[in-house]
């Protein structure tokens, strides 16, 4: 039997097993050094996730799921939303490429089209406004031509805030499109109408907490929560069914009381804040699967509801515009290991989640501030030059590494530089203030890593160095990083 098969078999089993209630879970690629996809594919199988949703259509991805019953959504991103937009023929070559290409028998069970993603968040000041609406329409289009708009859907990923529930206490029943981008969802939520396409939307309850420092936090949970919120008859104990009501209350206001809602991103970050630990995203996840695969819904529309979680595992090369927490969203580990005991199914129980086996690490090394350095001069610069190209989020107030003292921030710093450079002798000098030690200096709240051996720069070369980084500086690493934070999660 292939090895295909054997994955097909053991997602059957799992299914089985979990009553075929298992979720989804958002597989982004923004990260400095990749698990390889066909290693990822194994711990989706394995670990029972039956949908996933990509990011853009990324061909190794989508390779390493051809064969299998998982349900994808591929994505657009939002830098092509204008190019899609204008050209018919460009929608239909992109449809061609990225999913008719992909989607035969035995091939990759693409369900879903996601065209940008958040494209009319309020940080964007509508610029992607227009280019999603008529990119919606071109790609809906071209999936009809193609004979595959009966099987596939594009719709379009929406951030909560595109709605609202005005007044000091507001109630779902309140609920409406905001009055900025109004104009435009109604005319997407007339498209999705007509080709039967779910509205798509993601809800963070945790940013409800970062963002308001008087917001009470049991709130964002599913247990027996203090804080209450009435709305006639219906009564609310957490934020997910109270925003998702305000959704469906606005869906009925605009003529649309029927239209299927997925919840495209849901999670709970574990650093990066002093709310984002493994105890409170453990608690968090658990209590959302018991809660969506409970059958009962909420009060305003009844029903399992569909969720895809947020996220598969850390990206420490996401942008940390919105907070550190971005790199922490991971149920794994960058590595593949689980953070914590997740039951899918929904019951609640302290399931183990399948670990990445065979992954390929660096050597056991790490780059420290040399404990004989006495001229700490520059000591401050580079710290700083270190956390520019690395991940240094797990530092912040709050954070796993928030209480190293000024020998264990230096270090940290460098190992992380150090790390994503794939163990470069140069990478561990910092003006002489360096040095490469064999010993794991990792406490019990502080994991200092060791980088996997995969990577944009690791893979070619395997364990070596890739000589490429060594000469890179000046106005390459400007553009470096310039290209970096104009990325699309």
């Amino acid at each position: 039997m292939s090895q295909t098969c054997l994955l097909c078999v053991a997602l059957l089993v799992v299914a089985m097993a979990t009553g075929g209630r298992a979720v989804g879970v958002n597989w982004g690629k923004m990260a400095t050094h990749r698990l390889p996809p066909k290693k990822v594919l194994k711990m989706l199988v394995e670990n029972g996730f039956d949908k996933v949703k990509l990011f853009d259509a990324d061909s190794d991805m989508l390779e390493a799921l051809t064969g299998t019953d998982i349900e994808v959504m591929v994505g657009i991103p939002n830098y092509m939303l204008e190019e899609v937009s204008i050209d018919q023929q460009r929608a239909a070559d992109w449809v061609d490429e990225n999913v008719t290409s992909w989607r035969y028998t035995g091939g990759v069970n693409i369900k879903y089209v996601a065209v940008g993603n958040e494209p009319l968040l309020r940080a964007y000041g509508g610029n992607y406004s227009r280019p999603t609406l008529r990119a919606l329409k071109k790609i809906q289009k071209a999936l009809d031509d193609s004979g595959l708009g009966s099987h596939v859907k594009a719709t379009v990923p929406f951030n909560a805030d595109i709605y609202t529930s005005p007044g000091p206490h507001p109630v779902p029943s309140a609920g409406h499109f905001q009055p900025e981008t109004r104009e435009t969802v109604l005319k997407i939520l007339a498209v999705l109408s007509e080709n039967n396409a779910p509205f798509v939307v993601n809800i963070h309850p945790f940013l409800s907490a970062y963002g308001d420092k008087y917001f009470p936090v049991d709130f964002a949970f599913f247990g027996v929560a203090k804080t209450r919120v009435s709305d006639g008859e219906a009564v609310y104990t957490n934020v997910l069914d109270a925003s998702f009501d305000t959704l469906v209350w606005s869906l009925r206001k605009a003529g649309y009381p029927d239209m299927p809602i997925i919840i495209g991103e849901i999670g709970w970050p574990t650093d990066g804040d002093k709310n984002a630990n493994v105890k409170m995203a453990k608690e968090f996840n658990q209590g959302l699967l018991r809660h969506v695969t409970g059958g009962k819904g909420t009060p305003a529309r009844n029903g399992s509801m569909e969720v895809y979680l947020f996220s598969l595992m850390d990206e420490d090369d996401k942008s940390i515009a919105p907070g550190p927490f971005e790199r922490h969203w991971g149920i794994f580990e960058f590595d593949g290991k689980p953070k914590y005991g997740l039951d899918l199914s929904g019951h609640g129980g302290d399931t183990n989640l399948v670990n990445v086996e065979g992954v390929d690490y660096l050597p056991r090394r790490w780059c420290i501030l040399d404990p004989a350095a006495t001229d700490l001069t520059d000591l401050n610069d580079s710290v700083n030059y270190a956390c520019s190209f690395s991940d240094c989020t797990s530092m912040g107030y709050g954070s796993s590494c928030n209480h190293l003292d000024l020998h264990g921030n230096a270090s940290y710093a460098f190992n992380m530089y150090y790390q994503v450079k794939n163990q470069e002798a140069g990478a561990c000098v910092f003006s002489d203030l360096a040095v490469v030690i064999d010993r794991d200096p990792s406490d019990d709240k502080c994991r200092f890593p060791v980088m996997i051996a995969y990577g944009s720069l690791a893979a070619a070369q395997g364990k070596t160095i890739d000589l490429v980084v060594a000469v890179m500086g000046g106005m390459a690493t400007l553009l470096f990083l310039l290209l970096r934070e104009a990325r699309v999660a």
